[in-house]
């Protein structure tokens, strides 16, 4: 196969696989040291991770279909909870920590009354910490992440009322 050229094979589904785009996911994932990257598109949906269970470090590959409305939800937050008037949704795509460091109390709790601009909780995106500010004050009514969870641009990760 000459170089640039992506080969495409064919899944259980029947669709379409760009080899490709696999190799540069799991190359990406190798440079930047995540144990985990996954893209969406309309009618496929591709994970490239690393599997821990072996401990070589090489990247595992699965591809599937997206789901449909009918299958299981991809996300366990309700609908409900999105378009609340007091969700604070992640500004970026990472992984949540909700405390400053391990073992140490989290920023905040439930029933807490925050500031605007206090830290609610960090967002680690490529290695750099991210502190993520209130964007107005109120009470936590709720948490909707857990420590160390992934997050998505968008996602909501907590309601201040």
């Amino acid at each position: 196969m000459k170089q640039g050229m992506a080969k495409a094979s064919t899944s259980k589904s029947g669709k379409s696989l760009d080899r490709e785009l696999i190799r540069e996911l799991a190359e990406l994932l190798t440079e930047t040291g995540l144990n985990e990257i996954e893209i969406e598109k309309p009618d496929l949906r591709i994970r490239v991770a690393r599997n821990a269970m072996s401990g070589m470090g090489q990247p595992a590959i699965s591809a599937a279909p997206v789901m449909s409305a009918s299958s299981a939800p991809l996300n366990t937050v309700s609908v409900e909870e999105t378009a609340h008037p007091g969700a604070v949704p992640s500004p970026m795509v990472g992984t949540v920590y909700l405390s400053p460091e391990p073992g140490a109390d989290p920023f905040i709790k439930v029933g807490q009354q925050v500031m605007e601009g206090q830290t609610l909780m960090i967002v680690e995106a490529m290695k750099t910490m991210n502190h993520i500010p209130a964007p107005r004050s109120g009470k936590i009514t709720s948490i909707l992440i857990e420590d160390q969870q992934p997050v998505e641009f968008g996602e909501p990760l907590l309601i201040i009322e």
